[in-house]
């Protein structure tokens, strides 16, 4: 009879007290029960009350590069599911305040063109 070593399946048999099972068994049934709550948790928040690229850009009134931004230098924190990025509601409100006082300091470097009152300089 020839035997094919592919098909063969080893078993190891480990034997252990009595005591020792039991108290890993409860440790295991113990972790998947906080497995178990953890899920819960985070199935009771639902993608929609995250916000995507577009619904920030037009909450703060700003660019989507100015968006990329935010995101880089940690300002604002992300989710990226599936290549899409989302972000919590109360993150993107707690940095209006910051994009405000961003955008009056942008404002007040801009050069400005001198005042001619209508006076023609030649």
């Amino acid at each position: 009879m020839k035997y094919n070593l592919k098909n063969i399946i080893v078993m190891e048999i480990v034997n252990i007290e009595k005591d020792a099972y039991e108290k890993f068994a409860g440790q295991f049934d113990h972790f998947v029960k906080k497995m178990m709550e953890m899920g819960k948790r985070g199935s009771d928040k639902r993608l929609g009350e995250w916000m995507d690229n577009q619904e920030v850009c037009d909450r703060l009134r700003i660019s989507p590069r100015t968006l990329q931004t935010l995101r880089d230098n940690g300002t604002l924190a992300y989710s990226q599911i599936s290549h899409k990025t989302y972000y919590k509601p109360e993150d993107v409100e707690s940095i209006m305040r910051v994009v405000a006082e961003r955008k009056k300091d942008a404002a007040w470097r801009k050069p400005r063109k001198p005042r001619t009152n209508g006076a023609v300089t030649v």
